[in-house]
């Protein structure tokens, strides 16, 4: 197992590095004619590219929008800002190329039997590679919408690396990460040939085609009409001529849009029927001090997934990273989630999870106890914040090392005052997710707890949503994953109940999903969301998800105040009055009583440009692109002359914001 690991992080350097534009040498300038021609060589030459893979193990993929922050705010949120760059940026080809490379060598000489070694291996290391390139191109889709797509290598040639540059409709490069998944659908196994689930598999091809495809057609559906999706009014692909005539596959946007749904069904029915949810061995509530909550939590399989140094029994987990300090392969997840470095969940988070018994936590007959303690906050509530939510006093250590030089034996008060470093945690909501009882993990990235790359559970929720966002209810599959996760969760498995019990005016204040371009989507599908959501702590999924369902617009109208937990209240006693200084300028360290009893992040000295709240402006669902890429491609640095086209709201000018700020 952990020498499999090595091929997954540290694979010998078989590429030289590229530069990040489409003026790339040829790869076979650098490498030996006779690689690429047996089966150990496809698999190092596909591991190497995994390194690209994000990985959940700190759990704090969700910074940045409405369930967690950091001390520093995200610049898109304060428009005219985030910037025109002179160069780099999104638009590159780095790992497209080296996908290109290995598809257009290795598929001829398969298909002419000159790779020795076992012919199932060998399909299985060529359907990474094309999922590898759906994963690159999937990045791109996210990032900046229409994008070239390029199936090969290309010479050092300006005039041909220019034309290859124009930019296909976002629903054609959908469509393409979704031809290149089904290639690898169609040529992996189960299993891989080696590394165990430390390697691609065929359910990890399918439940990417279903992020994809729920994806493209969630944000077909909720930016019909805009400037953002092929064909809509002021769409800037309109302006060449290579875009000018385009119609889509299905006809309409409709047609796209459920092709898109329907094929996020029948992808993620796959995975989710091919797994088995992890046992949660802790009712919430039923472990009443903080020796057995650790001991069971230790014990908890449920908790174990996102904690173990072997995750490859868990059947949830499609791909994980493997670590050896012994081969000098660590990692310092185990200190940096007890430390919290610099992140929290904020109060928007923290107020959504329901109650055990299905209702949130306004609705009449809940019992919720209110928000005055962390315990309190706790009480009663849905399993994964009971379990994930940290509260001062819990044991962090069960088993006391010497190697653990940053171990903790306690959770602490929330240092929300450390501006030293990233040492603080910010909100007051610190999260547990994640946690490690063995104080020899808690050294100086001195640890190996695996860390999860793609999760099954996601199937679940990629299915309910797009079962409802395609036929406007939720069947009776949909209807067995939603009981299913309720129950694991330890929350009354009846949906319906809770769906009557929503207040969307309530939900709206501090949960972005509620709307979708400016509106308030119905109760069903803000519930589908809701659970989306909570389940998915930390995993670097809400970003994605806020994007596609336009979940920001709102913002642009009406700032939103990202706040952590009651400051103002018995939990003010933790810390020293002295220390709790505001309306003093930039000499002020929490934010006044008199705007909020909850701790407001940056609305405590007016320099910062956040502290009027966050906002939001269109262009900014994409990001721009650099100068530099319409300049390489233009004659006589004219920019009209090129073939690329910038995306909707933002200037072709390097420094400059979107355009009306």
């Amino acid at each position: 197992m952990k020498t499999r690991y090595i091929l997954f992080i540290v694979a010998a350097g078989i590429l030289s590095a590229c530069n990040k534009n489409l003026e790339i040498a040829p790869l076979s300038k650098v490498t030996p004619d006779k690689y690429l021609l047996e089966e150990s060589q496809l698999a190092a030459y596909a591991i190497k590219q995994y390194e690209g893979f994000p990985t959940f193990g700190y759990f704090d993929g969700d910074v940045h929008t409405d369930v967690a922050a950091r001390r520093a705010y995200d610049v898109k949120y304060t428009p005219g800002q985030w910037k025109v760059a002179q160069s780099g940026g999104a638009w590159s080809f780095t790992s497209i190329f080296q996908c290109n490379y290995f598809l257009e060598t290795v598929t001829p000489r398969f298909a002419e039997g000159k790779i020795t070694g076992n012919t199932n291996n060998i399909k299985h290391y060529i359907g990474e590679m094309y999922f590898l390139r759906a994963w690159a191109y999937f990045d791109k889709l996210m990032g900046l919408g229409d994008f070239p797509i390029i199936k090969t290598t290309l010479p050092d040639d300006k005039k041909i690396l220019t034309a290859a540059c124009k930019r296909m409709p976002q629903t054609e490069v959908a469509r393409f990460i979704l031809s290149d998944l089904d290639s690898a659908i169609l040529l992996m196994g189960n299993t891989a040939p080696s590394g165990g689930k430390n390697r691609l598999s065929k359910n990890c091809a399918l439940l990417l085609k279903s992020r994809v495809a729920l994806y493209e057609g969630t944000f077909l559906k909720y930016f019909k009409g805009t400037a953002f999706v092929p064909n809509g009014p002021e769409w800037p692909g309109k302006t060449k001529d290579y875009n000018a005539s385009y119609n889509f596959q299905s006809g309409s946007i409709e047609g796209e849009i459920s092709f898109f749904l329907t094929q996020a069904m029948e992808a993620s029915k796959a995975v989710a029927d091919a797994i088995t949810l992890v046992n949660n061995t802790m009712a919430a509530g039923t472990q009443t001090s903080n020796q057995d909550f650790a001991v069971a939590s230790e014990a908890n399989p449920y908790c174990r997934m996102f904690s173990a140094t072997d995750l490859s029994s868990f059947s949830e987990v499609l791909l994980w990273r493997d670590y050896d300090r012994g081969l000098g392969i660590s990692n310092g997840i185990a200190n940096n989630v007890q430390a919290a470095h610099n992140w929290g969940f904020t109060r928007g988070y923290v107020d959504r999870f329901l109650m055990a018994n299905g209702l949130p936590i306004y609705a009449p007959g809940s019992g919720y106890a209110g928000d005055d303690s962390i315990q309190l906050i706790r009480e009663k509530r849905d399993g994964r914040l009971w379990l994930f939510l940290a509260q001062p006093g819990q044991i962090n250590i069960l088993q006391p090392s010497s190697l653990g030089t940053h171990a903790t034996p306690v959770v602490g008060y929330p240092d929300i005052l450390n501006l030293i470093g990233n040492h603080d945690q910010v909100t007051g909501y610190m999260s547990r997710k994640g946690n490690v009882y063995d104080g020899a993990q808690l050294g100086n990235g001195t640890g190996d707890i695996g860390s999860i790359v793609f999760k099954g559970t996601e199937a679940f929720f990629n299915y309910m949503e797009a079962c409802y966002e395609k036929t406007g209810a939720v069947d009776g599959v949909a209807k067995a994953y939603w009981e299913a996760i309720r129950k694991r969760a330890g929350v009354d498995i009846d949906f319906q109940k809770t769906i009557a019990a929503t207040d969307l005016t309530q939900e709206a204040k501090n949960d972005w999903g509620v709307y979708s371009a400016g509106v308030m989507v119905d109760k069903v599908l803000y519930n589908i969301r809701r659970e989306r959501s909570c389940e998915l702590i930390g995993e670097g999924m809400r970003n994605m998800d806020l994007k596609r369902w336009r979940a920001m617009d709102q913002m642009s109208t009406t700032p939103y105040f990202v706040e952590g937990f009651k400051l103002w209240g018995p939990m003010k006693n933790w810390y020293k009055a002295s220390t709790l200084t505001y309306n003093i300028g930039d000499k002020s360290t929490v934010s006044d009583p008199a705007i909020s009893p909850y701790l407001r992040i940056y609305q405590k000295t007016p320099s910062v440009l956040a502290y009027t709240g966050y906002k939001w402006t269109m262009a900014h669902y994409y990001s721009s692109i650099a100068m530099q890429h319409f300049l390489i491609t233009s004659e006589n640095n004219d920019i009209n002359t090129s073939p690329i086209y910038q995306n909707p709201g933002w200037p072709t000018e390097a420094n400059r914001g979107a355009i009306g700020f």
